[in-house]
């Protein structure tokens, strides 16, 4: 049956994907699709993928880790006096940015990106029941008015290191989007993004959408409006291809020209298809800042006791699953900090493969061993666990094989229940119907964890499930850490206090450290111009660099 249906999708994919069949034309395989096109709705990196190259952020990341400006003209400094420190009503000290936009930013039906777009992007974010992924950037932002129709204001709460990173502030179009937001409740299902996300005006990047077929496929056309460098792909279509053999067979049947490291190919797939495939593919494998871990919901009775969180992450080699699976490529994560960021710190508890450990964690925490295999409690109860991923990912699921066996070798059952990666995030663990959740934060550089790991950003139906902190971790040490490291704009000492999270972070394990990532971009000889970034904010930001070198010749060459 799996044979039939790669033949099935391999026939498929070039039939419908017409951008493999013209040189100015590019088809892209991920492995989501995106449960939402919201800028604001849901942190998925599938979304953040395909909106890269119709939307433009006021500042990122760059491929250098560099903070830059794309819809803005100048970062706020204080030495350039568009940052500058204010006094607050309550006394406390405050930070007023200026931000000018771009002069020819574009919504796609013509019009300028204003600072009336501005203010109202800040109404929805701020509103509580709009239900946005980063609220807690926008509570900060206490004011925003508007200086002209271009250049505006921007009063925080307080004085940050990383102070003109507005990064995930996202602009959208006021006219557009304000009669959803009548009912900020509803403005999640609402939006012009979901409910005709082809719609006219609601992009100003280089690409437009123009076709959405749920769970399948999203068609991209250059943006008329767009006044940056003309893009060289005149059409892009961006498939959702979620079981991962079906990705790698579409690869080489050419319905699909690449598989990016953000979302394609897992790097034990990618390794294999390299050693077969490297003569007709470039591979590029781009270490970063990605981290894959298991969330653990800290509301279950049983995971509640932190010694049977330590007997699960002792029960598991994952030193001989990275050799073996990877090639050694990932490192085994101790916390959430990989060694490639300037805060790293090594001095945190490790937990090496010891199941004698994890046995002795497991009997002290009441839960003893049977004739049957699996242990159980003084009532009987069989110590009995569920862990979901995203399903169709092969490299994922032989992860939690590995992951299953092992546990059961200590007397720890777990069942599998994957999901599609949309249901995943956009349901189960954002409204933290799970026990355990395997899948990867990207984050940026100094990248601090608030949404994470805060006790104030927990999704509940009170605050219209906002907020990444998914586990449900409640330490007011990891809050203070959280508020100071922000805060501290001395180097040095900000360091003190990241090593003290790390450390804390790996005692408690709201999370289960496994592996950062390295991303495996699968890409056609012909094609240039796509710099792997390591971090959250995706290539596909500048898309406008992309182009094809000598196509029809590779394609005719045998």
């Amino acid at each position: 049956m799996r044979r039939v249906l790669l033949i099935i999708l391999c026939l498929l994919l070039p039939a419908a994907a017409r951008a493999a069949e013209r040189a100015d034309e590019l088809s892209i395989g991920i492995s989501q699709f995106p449960a939402t096109f919201n800028p604001l709705i849901d942190p998925m990196v599938a979304k953040s993928y395909v909106l890269g190259m119709v939307r433009r952020p006021l500042t990122t990341y760059d491929a250098n880790w560099q903070l830059v400006c794309m819809l803005c003209e100048t970062l706020p400094s204080f030495a350039n006096g568009l940052a500058r420190k204010i006094a607050l009503p309550d006394g406390k000290t405050g930070l007023r940015l200026t931000y000018t936009l771009k002069a020819d930013a574009r919504w796609d039906d013509g019009t300028p990106v204003t600072t009336d777009d501005v203010i109202f992007s800040w109404q929805v974010g701020r509103n509580p029941q709009t239900g946005v992924a980063d609220a807690e950037l926008y509570r900060r932002m206490i004011a925003v008015k508007a200086v002209d129709a271009r250049t505006f204001t921007v009063d925080m709460d307080r004085v940050t290191f990383d102070y003109a990173a507005l990064n995930d502030f996202e602009i959208l179009p006021a006219r557009v989007e304000r009669a959803a937001f009548t009912n900020p409740a509803e403005y999640r299902i609402r939006s012009r993004y979901d409910t005709d996300p082809t719609a006219r005006g609601l992009y100003d990047g280089p690409y437009r959408i123009t076709e959405v077929s749920p769970g399948s496929h999203i068609v991209l056309e250059r943006n008329p409006a767009w006044t940056g460098p003309r893009p060289y792909f005149s059409r892009i279509v961006v498939w959702a291809v979620e079981n991962t053999a079906s990705l790698e067979a579409n690869l080489l049947a050419g319905g699909l020209d690449m598989a990016p490291g953000e979302l394609g190919l897992p790097l034990d797939e990618a390794l294999a298809f390299a050693r077969r495939h490297s003569d007709a593919f470039n591979i590029i494998y781009k270490p970063g800042l990605e981290y894959e871990h298991i969330d653990i919901n800290l509301d279950d009775p049983i995971l509640a006791d932190v010694r049977v969180r330590r007997a699960l992450l002792y029960a598991v080699d994952r030193k001989a699953i990275s050799q073996e699976l990877f090639a050694g490529r990932d490192p085994v994560a101790d916390s959430f900090v990989p060694a490639l960021d300037w805060v790293y710190s090594a001095d945190v508890p490790k937990y090496p493969y010891d199941q004698a450990k994890a046995r002795a964690l497991l009997d002290a925490a009441g839960w003893h061993a049977t004739d049957g295999g699996v242990r159980r409690n003084a009532a009987g109860q069989p110590l009995v666990l569920t862990l979901a991923t995203t399903a169709g990912n092969r490299s994922r699921e032989l992860v939690e094989e590995v992951l299953q066996s092992q546990w059961r070798a200590v007397g720890i059952q777990v069942h599998l229940a994957n999901q599609p990666a949309r249901v995943l995030f956009g349901d189960s663990m954002i409204k933290r119907k799970f026990q355990m959740g395997m899948f990867a934060w990207s984050a940026a550089p100094e990248d601090v964890p608030r949404a994470e790991l805060h006790s104030n950003e927990i999704p509940s139906p009170a605050n219209n499930w906002s907020g990444e902190n998914f586990v449900g971790w409640r330490n007011a040490e990891a809050d203070h850490l959280l508020d100071a490291i922000e805060t501290e704009l001395d180097r040095p000492a900000r360091a003190v206090l990241w090593r003290r999270l790390q450390a804390l972070y790996a005692e408690e394990l709201p999370a289960l450290p496994l592996f950062f990532r390295a991303e495996p971009f699968i890409l056609p000889k012909w094609l240039v111009g796509l710099t792997p970034t390591g971090h959250e904010y995706p290539s596909t930001l500048w898309i406008e660099q992309w182009r094809a070198v000598g196509r029809d010749a590779q394609a005719r060459a045998p």
